[in-house]
C-alpha cells in the first residue's frame, strides 16, 4: 500500500515552509494543531475566523482577525483549518480559499491514537493490502486511496474527488426494499434513521436506535416521537454486558474512555437483539465498532444483514473493520465511499453479501 501513497507528511510541508503559516478556527481542534505545530518548532503567524465570529477577541494569545486581514497583511500564507466542516457553503468557501493559497486540513485523531502518517501505513503495509484487496469496484478502490493520501497530506483536493452523496449510496450500493428491519448504533438524534426513512419512502418493518448519551437520548426519542414501529434504548454498544465510563462531548462525539466520568450501561447486538431479525445494521459509535461487531457476530452469521460502518474514529478503522467483518462472515461484497466532510469524517464501509 505504501508505493501507492504519494504524499509527504503534513506536518513536514508546514514545517519546510518558508511562508507564513495561518490557523483558521478557534477551539479544541486549533488547540491540537498548535501544539502539533510546537513539537516540530513552528510558530503559526496568525489565528483568523469566518468574519461572522471576528468580535476583537483572542484566542491563545493571538488576536482573531478576519481573512480578508490575513490577505491584506500578507502577499502569501498558507492555511491550515483546524475545524470539521460538513455544511456545502463552508465546504465551497474553503475549496476556493484553497486554490488562492496552500492550503492544509490535518486530519487530527478522533480517539487519542495519535496524528495520521506515512510511517502508520508502512507499518501496517500488508493490513491495508488486505483491505484493499476485499474493494469491490474501482470508485471503492479510488476512494479509499484518496482518503489515505489525504490522512497523510492534509490536502482537501482528495477530499471533494472522491466525496458521493449519501442519496447515491442508499441507490447505487444498499438497494434497500420495503420491509427492512434497520437497527442504528448511534443514532445521535435520529438523523440516520431519517434517512433510512427517505430511502425507504417511509415502508419499512421496524427500527431498532441505540444511543448511549443521555442527551443526544432525549432527542433521539424528542425527534422520533411520531414514527411507527421504533423502538429506542439508551445503551452503549460493547463486545458484552458490561458497565462502562462515557467521556461527555458536545454534539455526537462523546465516547467511551477510561478518562470518562459518566457509567453507562453497555450492552452487545447479539444480546439486545435474542436472536431477532435485523436487515440493517449502521454502527457510527466513535470508536467502538470493531468491539460492537464481536458483539454481533451471531446475529452477522444467521441473518447475513447489509452493513453500514463507520471507519473514521481510530487511525486502524481503515483495514480493521473491513478485515473483522470479513473474518466474522464470508460472501460479503465491499464498498468504501467518503461523504462531503472536512477532514475525513463521513468515511464509511458499506457491506452487502453478495
Amino acid at each position: 500500500m505504501i508505493e501507492k501513497i504519494k504524499e509527504k507528511n503534513v506536518w513536514d510541508s508546514l514545517k519546510e515552509t518558508s511562508l507564513p503559516i495561518v490557523l483558521y478556527g478557534m477551539g479544541n481542534g486549533t488547540d491540537m494543531v498548535m501544539e502539533k505545530l510546537s513539537e516540530i518548532g513552528v510558530t503559526p503567524a496568525e489565528v483568523f475566523a469566518s468574519d461572522e465570529f471576528v468580535r476583537g477577541h483572542s484566542f491563545r494569545g493571538y488576536k482573531v482577525i478576519k481573512y480578508s486581514d490575513v490577505c491584506e497583511k500578507y502577499e502569501d500564507f498558507v492555511i491550515v483549518v483546524c475545524f470539521a466542516v460538513h455544511d456545502d457553503a463552508m465546504l465551497e468557501k474553503i475549496r476556493k480559499m484553497s486554490e488562492e493559497h496552500t492550503l492544509f486540513a490535518p486530519n487530527v485523531p478522533i480517539v487519542d491514537d495519535g496524528v495520521f502518517a506515512r510511517e502508520f501505513i508502512e507499518k501496517h503495509d500488508k493490513e491495508f493490502d488486505e483491505a484493499f484487496s476485499l474493494l469491490s469496484d474501482e470508485f471503492s478502490r479510488q476512494s479509499y486511496l484518496d482518503i489515505l493520501n489525504f490522512k497523510v497530506s492534509g490536502k482537501t483536493e482528495y477530499l471533494f474527488k472522491c466525496q458521493k452523496n449519501k442519496d447515491e449510496i442508499y441507490s447505487e450500493y444498499l438497494n434497500l426494499g420495503e420491509s427492512e428491519i434497520f437497527m442504528d448504533l448511534g443514532a445521535y438524534d435520529g438523523d440516520t434513521v431519517r434517512e433510512f426513512l427517505k430511502a425507504t419512502d417511509q415502508k419499512y418493518d421496524r427500527i431498532i436506535a441505540v444511543e448511549a448519551d443521555e442527551k443526544n437520548y432525549r432527542k433521539l426519542t424528542d425527534k422520533t416521537s411520531g414514527i411507527e414501529r421504533i423502538k429506542t434504548y439508551n445503551l452503549a454498544v460493547w463486545d458484552k454486558k458490561e458497565t462502562l465510563f462515557f467521556e461527555k462531548k458536545k454534539g455526537r462525539n462523546s465516547k467511551l474512555s477510561s478518562a470518562g466520568k459518566v457509567e453507562v450501561q453497555a450492552d452487545s447486538v447479539d444480546n439486545i437483539l435474542n436472536g431477532e431479525r435485523i436487515t440493517v445494521l449502521k454502527m457510527d459509535i466513535e470508536g467502538s465498532e470493531e468491539r460492537a461487531l464481536e458483539g454481533a457476530k451471531k446475529t452477522i452469521l444467521k441473518h447475513r444483514p447489509t452493513l453500514y460502518v463507520c471507519a473514521y474514529h481510530r487511525n486502524d478503522d481503515m483495514f480493521r473493520l473491513p478485515l473483522k467483518i470479513n473474518e466474522i462472515c464470508k460472501g460479503y461484497k465491499f464498498y468504501f465511499c467518503h461523504h462531503p466532510y472536512i477532514p475525513a469524517w463521513e468515511s464509511n464501509f458499506y457491506c452487502v453479501i453478495d
